[in-house]
C-alpha cells in the first residue's frame, strides 16, 4: 500500500471546514490536532499488537493490568486507557451518535499526561500546543464535530511504519505551510531539498560504531530533521540520534509526538537563541532552515547579554539568520559538519566592518565554510527567491583547507508538471547526485569554482582627500604646519541678501524676540546654517581685504584692501569658508552674547576605496599603494583600513547577454517596416 493515497483523503477533510465557513488560512490549526490523533492512535495500536505478538497471546492475557501499563510506559510512546482497556478506537467511538461526545471526551482524557499536554486536551492558559480543546469547542459550535471526527477515523495509518508516516506528514505539513505562512520568513523545506541535504551529509560521513548525533535548532514539525535521519539510515547501519528545538507551539507538538516513535530522539520547546535546551551538547551534524528576515527585537536584551559566547557579532536586528548560523557553529563537535539553508542576505548584507561582514569573516578565518550552493528559484512553497546551502565542515580534507567552493546549481532542476504554490521546480535525483559529485570532486567546472578563501575578502580603505583648485593648489599649503585653519577677524559678512557687521551681539529687538536666546534660535542660527559659500557667493570683509570662493577656479580668493600701491587679487588654493555661531552664557566680565566666527580651512573630503585583498600583509599594503597611485590624483592621507567579506554569486557566474549582429537587427527592422507599410496600405483601402 502507498501511504500517499491518504494525502488527498486527509486534505478532503478541509471540505467540511470550508462548508462550515472556516477560513482557508485557519485550516491547519483544525487539521493538525486530528492528524496528530490519527498518528498517535495508529502507532499505539501497532505497539500494543507488537507487544502481544512478542509475549504471546496466552502469556499476554495473564499479565496484571498494572504490569501491562508499566511495560507500555517503558516503551516511551505514550498510552491511552480508552484504547487499551476498552479496545476502542476513533472508528468505534464514531459509531454511536448518542454517546459520541461523552466517549470522545473520555478518549482524549485517556491519554498519558504528556500526550494530553501536546494535544492541548486540558489547556486553559499559557502553552496550548495543538489546542485540540479549542478546536473541538469551535467544531461543536459549528455542529460538525462528529462528522469531522468520522472523516479522520477513516484514515487508517496502522499498516505503515514510522518512515512512511513521516513521509505523509511532510506532504501534509507542506500544504499547511503553503496556505498559512503566518510567520514572515518561515519556509517549509521541500522533500527534494531535504534529500539533497541528506546526500551531502552522507558524502561526508562514514560507517562507524559511534552514534551519529544530528541537530536542528529550528526543527519546526521535524520534517527536515527526521527526513534527513531516515535517508541516512537507508544508507548506513550507523546508529543515529536526533535533537531538535522549536518555538512554534503546534509544530513543536507534532515533532515531539513524532519523536516518541523513533528509537532515539529528543525534541524541546523554546526559543533557541535565548534558551538553548541542549546547551551542554555538541553534535556530529547540524542542519537548519531558520526563518529569513525576521526581527529579533523582541528578545534583544537577552541576546545582547548572552553569556554563552556563541554570538561573536550581533547582526542587524531586522534579520536573525546569522544569529542562528553562529549558534549552529557553536554546537559542532571538533570534526562536525553542517548544512544550513539561508536566503541571499547572509552572503552579502552589511558593509565592511558591519556585524554581518564580520560574521562571514570570522567563519572564513575559522576555515569552517567548505562550500555554498545556490539553489534554483521557485524551489520553496511560499517564496520564489534564490536560496543557498551553506556547507560547514570542521574536518576538511587537506586539499580543501582555506578553500571555499561556489556551486551555481540554479539550473539543476526539473520543472514540476503542476506547481505547488510558488514551487515550480525540484532538484531531481540526477541533479542531486551531480551536485554532490561536484562537491566531492572539489574541482572547477562550468557551474562550480573553487577559490582561496581570501578571494571573498576586500579592503575598504578610508582616505582623507585634500581637494585642490584648477591649478592643483590647496589652501593647506598656505598654512603653517602647526595650524589647521586661519581665523579671520571680519568687519562684514555678506551673502548678497543680508549683511552682518556685528560679530558679538548682546542686544535684540524686543518687539520680535522674547530674549537673546530666542533671537539666536529664530534668526541668527538658521541664517548662519543657510550660508553656503559655493551655492551663493559669500564675501567676508576684514581690515586687510575681502575673501570669497571662486567656483570657476575652485579656489579661495583674497582681494587686498585698496591702497596707494594696490596688490593683485590672490588665489589661496581650494578651501572652505566656515562660519559658526554660538550663544555664550554671561560671565563675570561679559554679558550673555551671540558670537559669530569665520575661518578659512583646507577642503578635506573623506572617501573609501574598495581594493582586492591579499593574504600577505606586505603584499596587501603594496596592492593598496599601487591602487592609490593609479586611481587617486589628489593629495591624501591614509585612514583606517577595514577588511570585509562578501560572497557574490553574480560576480562569479555572471554571463553577459550575447549581442545580436547589427546586420540581423537591421534586417528585422526592414521586415517590420515592410509589414507596417502593408498594414497601412490595407487600411487605406
Amino acid at each position: 500500500m502507498d501511504i500517499l493515497q491518504y494525502e488527498s483523503k486527509i486534505w478532503a477533510t478541509a471540505d467540511l471546514l470550508r462548508g462550515s465557513g472556516i477560513k482557508e488560512s485557519e485550516w491547519p490549526s483544525f487539521m493538525m490536532p486530528f492528524f496528530a490523533l490519527a498518528m498517535i492512535e495508529s502507532r499505539l495500536i501497532r505497539m500494543f499488537d507488537e507487544l502481544k505478538a512478542d509475549i504471546g497471546e496466552a502469556a499476554f492475557n495473564g499479565i496484571a493490568k498494572d504490569d501491562l501499563y508499566d511495560m507500555i510506559r517503558d516503551k516511551g510512546q505514550g498510552y491511552n486507557i480508552f484504547i487499551f482497556e476498552k479496545n476502542q478506537s476513533l472508528t468505534d467511538i464514531c459509531k454511536n451518535d448518542k454517546s459520541f461526545e461523552i466517549d470522545f471526551d473520555a478518549y482524549l482524557k485517556g491519554f498519558d499526561g504528556e500526550t494530553k499536554d501536546l494535544l492541548g486536551v486540558e489547556a486553559s492558559e499559557g502553552e496550548k500546543f495543538l489546542d485540540i480543546k479549542g478546536v473541538v469547542t469551535k467544531l461543536k459550535a459549528k455542529k460538525v464535530l462528529l462528522g469531522y471526527t468520522k472523516l479522520w477515523a477513516e484514515i487508517d495509518l496502522k499498516p505503515f511504519n514510522n518512515s512512511e508516516i513521516t513521509t505523509l506528514e511532510e506532504h501534509i505539513k507542506r500544504k499547511w505551510a503553503d496556505i498559512s505562512a503566518e510567520t514572515a520568513g518561515e519556509q517549509f523545506t521541500p522533500d527534494d531539498v531535504i534529500a539533497l541535504i541528506a546526500e551531502i551529509i552522507a558524502s561526508k560521513i562514514e560507517e562507524s560504531d559511534t552514534l551519529l548525533k544530528i541537530y536542528d535548532c529550528t526543527c519546526g514539525g521535524g520534517n527536515m530533521l527526521f527526513g534527513v535521519e531516515d535517508r541516512i539510515n537507508q544508507k548506513f547501519k550507523r546508529l543515529t540520534q536526533t535533537f531538535g528545538q522549536d518555538w512554534n507551539d503546534a509544530l513543536y507538538a507534532l515533532a515531539k509526538i513524532e519523536s516518541r516513535f523513533r528509537p532515539d530522539s529528543k525534541i524541546e520547546h523554546g526559543n533557541t537563541l535565548v534558551d538553548d535546551k541542549f546547551y551542554n551538547e555538541e553534535f556530529d551534524v547540524v542542519i537548519a532552515n531558520p526563518p529569513y528576515g525576521v526581527s529579533w527585537k523582541g528578545y534583544e536584551k537577552d541576546i545582547t547579554h548572552d553569556k554563552t559566547g556563541r554570538f561573536k557579532f550581533l547582526p542587524s536586528i531586522s534579520d536573525g539568520q546569522l544569529l542562528f548560523m553562529q549558534h549552529l557553529i557553536s554546537k559542532l563537535d571538533s570534526v562536525g559538519m553542517g548544512v544550513v539553508v539561508h536566503n541571499g542576505s547572509t552572503l552579502f548584507s552589511g558593509d565592511a566592518g558591519s556585524a554581518e561582514s564580520n560574521i562571514r569573516k570570522w567563519m572564513l578565518d575559522s576555515d569552517i565554510v567548505e562550500a555554498v550552493i545556490q539553489l534554483p528559484t521557485d524551489e520553496f512553497f511560499n517564496t520564489g527567491i534564490y536560496t543557498y546551502l551553506w556547507i560547514l565542515n570542521k574536518n576538511k580534507q587537506p586539499h580543501h583547507k582555506d578553500k571555499v567552493m561556489l556551486i551555481n546549481a540554479s539550473e539543476k532542476f526539473k520543472p514540476l508538471k503542476k506547481s505547488k504554490g510558488s514551487k515550480r521546480k525540484e532538484v531531481d535525483a540526477a541533479s542531486r547526485l551531480e551536485i554532490v559529485d561536484t562537491l566531492t570532486t572539489y574541482q572547477d567546472n562550468d557551474y562550480a569554482k573553487v577559490f582561496d578563501k581570501e578571494y571573498f575578502y576586500f579592503n575598504k580603505q578610508a582616505i582623507m582627500l585634500t581637494n585642490v583648485d584648477e591649478q592643483g593648489n590647496s589652501f593647506a599649503a598656505q598654512l603653517p604646519a602647526s595650524k589647521t585653519s586661519e581665523k579671520l577677524t571680519p568687519t562684514k559678512l555678506s551673502n548678497g541678501e543680508r549683511d552682518i557687521t556685528e560679530f558679538t551681539i548682546s542686544t535684540f529687538d524686543p518687539q520680535h524676540y522674547s530674549s537673546l536666546a530666542d533671537y539666536f534660535e529664530q534668526d541668527i542660527k538658521p541664517f548662519i546654517a543657510s550660508l553656503d559659500y559655493k551655492e551663493q557667493q559669500l564675501v567676508v570683509t576684514t581690515s586687510d581685504g575681502r575673501y570669497w570662493f571662486d567656483n570657476e577656479q575652485e579656489t579661495l580668493i583674497k582681494e587686498p584692501q585698496k591702497s596707494v600701491r594696490p596688490e593683485p587679487v590672490e588665489g589661496l588654493g581650494c578651501g572652505k569658508i566656515v562660519v559658526k555661531s554660538a550663544l555664550k552664557n554671561a560671565s563675570k566680565t561679559q554679558p550673555q552674547r551671540i558670537e559669530i566666527s569665520v575661518e578659512l580651512t583646507p577642503d578635506y573630503q573623506k572617501d573609501y576605496e574598495i581594493i582586492p585583498f591579499h593574504r600577505d600583509e606586505a603584499d596587501n599594503q603594496a596592492a593598496i599603494e599601487a591602487f592609490m597611485a593609479k586611481y587617486i590624483s589628489k593629495p591624501f592621507a591614509y585612514l583606517d583600513n577595514v577588511v570585509g567579506v562578501e560572497i557574490n554569486f553574480n560576480k562569479v557566474f555572471y554571463q553577459p547577454e550575447k549581442l545580436r549582429n547589427v546586420e540581423d537587427i537591421l534586417s528585422d527592422i526592414a521586415a517590420l517596416d515592410e509589414e507596417l507599410m502593408g498594414l497601412e496600405a490595407g487600411l487605406a483601402l
